[in-house]
């Protein structure tokens, strides 16, 4: 984990960022620093992680080719580690231990899905006194997630290996319905689970835009995300409201 401090005012909000990469490798720049910048440029403090891949997210059975849990959970187990962590030094680090955020692209749009519905027991041996303090996200940014339809027998099922709950963090969710690599099904599934389970949520939908687009400014009206992010930030409390032009 990289810790990058926020520029100029701190909020006292801070993001673990998680990049993107099919549990194969990770998209650190496009879906990693590149997102610390922007972040840290708004006061927010940005903990980059480099979880460990491959084989350590969704994978299939080499025989009956069903989806199976993978060999060792070990993104989950970063995931958990690094927020414990974020709070447990959150004095230290100028950050306020209510407002601890995840963010990720992709798969690791997934691990942000999955450290959201897993938080409640280590998925590990504890180590010390910081994997004693609670791993659960304040508030949740899953874009273009993947993996959200494995491991089911319906069409439209969410991964049951995803077990949304009320205590699941306020969510946002952001896609792009061409997506051609994980499909808007992704975002629409988890967003209709955590309605029925009276999580705040907010989706953004937008018709072009692809995969694996990250901040990097195109010409689709979806390039504007981060935009939508801040305030989101601002209306679930996070962050502050930014006084009005009128």
């Amino acid at each position: 984990m990289t810790i990058y401090s926020p520029q100029g005012k701190n909020t006292g909000v801070a993001m673990v960022v998680f990049p993107g990469g099919g549990y194969s490798i990770l998209a650190i720049d496009l879906e990693g620093t590149e997102v610390c910048d922007w972040l840290t440029s708004r006061g927010i403090t940005c903990v980059l992680l480099k979880y460990r891949v491959p084989d350590s997210g969704p994978a299939y059975h080499d025989d009956c080719h069903c989806n199976i849990h993978p060999k060792a959970p070990t993104a989950l187990e970063d995931a958990q580690r690094t927020v414990g962590l974020v709070r447990f030094h959150a004095a230290d680090w100028h950050i306020d231990p209510h407002k601890i955020g995840v963010l990720g692209f992709s798969a690791g749009g997934h691990l942000v899905t999955n450290i959201s519905t897993h938080f409640a027991h280590r998925a590990y041996q504890p180590i010390d006194a910081a994997d004693r303090v609670s791993c659960r996200p304040d508030f949740a940014v899953a874009i273009y997630p993947g993996h959200m339809t494995e491991n089911t027998t319906k069409e439209f099922q969410l991964n049951p290996d995803i077990p949304v709950t009320a205590n699941t963090p306020p969510t946002f969710l952001l896609q792009a319905e061409d997506d051609h690599v994980d499909g808007v099904k992704q975002s629409l599934i988890y967003d209709i689970a955590l309605m029925k389970a009276n999580v705040p949520v907010e989706m953004h939908l937008y018709a072009h835009g692809g995969h694996a687009f990250g901040l990097r400014r195109t010409k689709q009206p979806i390039t504007a995300w981060p935009q939508l992010v801040e305030t989101w930030l601002q209306t679930i409390g996070m962050t502050p409201q930014q006084p009005s032009n009128e």
